[in-house]
Formats: structure tokens, C-alpha cells, sequence
């Protein structure tokens, strides 16, 4: 079975690391496929690079351009959701190297899927992949299914909220 990565906590920084992992992996000529939930904008870094990374780096977003309102979901939120999950299991058929699943862990938090179907995703994981869960509050469950569980946590940020184009996405 191939190992479990996750990063959770209320600092900034979850899917940066697990892009990290992606370029290390697709560097050594490895298959990486990024899906990302709740996310669907097209001007983040993650998702313009994918042509100059592919055939390596592959990524899917499963959301809508606007910002989801965790304590407001909506109905497209729940099926966007679903069908990022469905493409995970199909995806793991084909066993990349790398997996990640950007935003996971808000998803098990607002109950957008069901907990038991990640936890068969990471019971069933090829020996050949490894798999990256990222998002905040991360459930208990998840925290004890994977090998490597980092916190990632807000220690000091500007009293405005910072986007730099290249660096916030």
C-alpha cells in the first residue's frame, strides 16, 4: 500500500505543500493528478501549469469560481463533490505515483461525501500510489488512517488579507 500524507490546520500553506510534493514527483518523471474540491478557478498557478507539466501532472477541480461558504453549502457543492470522489476511485485504477486530494478534509467536515467511502479510497490505495489529503479540520478518522499527519498552524499574518499572484494562488 502506498502512504497516506495529510496536512490540515488554520494556516496557510496545505495545497502549497502538496504541490510541492507534485513537482518533486512529476521532476523524476512520475504521474500526478491533482483533484481539487471546492475550488474551480482557472487563474490559480495549480491549474495553469498543467500543460507545461502534462502528460506527468494532470488536475480536475470539482467547485465553482465563487468562495464556498462552508456553514452555507449549496446543492452544487455536494454534487460537485461526488463527482470529484468518483473520479478519484477511477483515477486510482490506473495508479499514479502521486494522488492528491486538495481540500478533502473540508469536505468530510461539511459532509459533502461520505466518510467511510475516503476511508475504503485509502483502504484500496495501490502500493504504487501515494495519496495527499489537505483542507481544514481534518476528522479524527482521517488523521489516524494516514502515515504522515502535519499541522500546519497560523503563528502571525497581516492584519489585510494578502493575494499575490504566484504566491497565494
Amino acid at each position: 500500500m502506498g502512504y497516506v500524507y495529510l496536512y490540515t490546520g488554520d494556516g496557510a500553506g496545505k495545497t502549497t505543500n502538496a504541490l510541492g510534493l507534485a513537482l518533486r514527483s512529476v521532476g523524476h518523471g512520475n504521474k500526478v493528478v491533482m483533484i481539487q474540491f471546492l475550488k474551480g478557478r482557472k487563474d490559480v498557478g495549480e491549474y495553469k501549469i498543467r500543460n507545461r507539466l502534462g502528460p506527468e501532472y494532470e488536475i480536475y477541480q470539482f467547485g465553482t469560481s465563487e468562495f464556498v461558504d462552508p456553514k452555507n453549502l449549496r446543492p452544487i457543492d455536494y454534487e460537485e463533490a461526488r463527482k470529484g470522489l468518483e473520479l478519484a476511485k477511477t483515477v486510482l485504477k490506473k495508479k499514479p505515483n502521486l494522488l492528491i486530494l486538495d481540500e478533502i478534509n473540508l469536505v468530510l467536515a461539511g459532509a459533502l461525501v461520505n466518510m467511510q467511502d475516503v476511508l475504503d479510497l485509502i483502504k484500496d490505495l495501490p502500493k504504487e500510489t501515494d495519496i495527499v489529503l489537505t483542507g481544514r479540520l481534518a476528522p479524527r478518522e482521517l488523521i489516524d488512517a494516514a502515515d504522515f499527519v502535519n499541522m500546519v498552524v497560523d503563528v502571525k499574518h497581516p492584519s489585510e488579507m494578502v493575494t499575490t499572484k504566484g504566491v497565494q494562488y
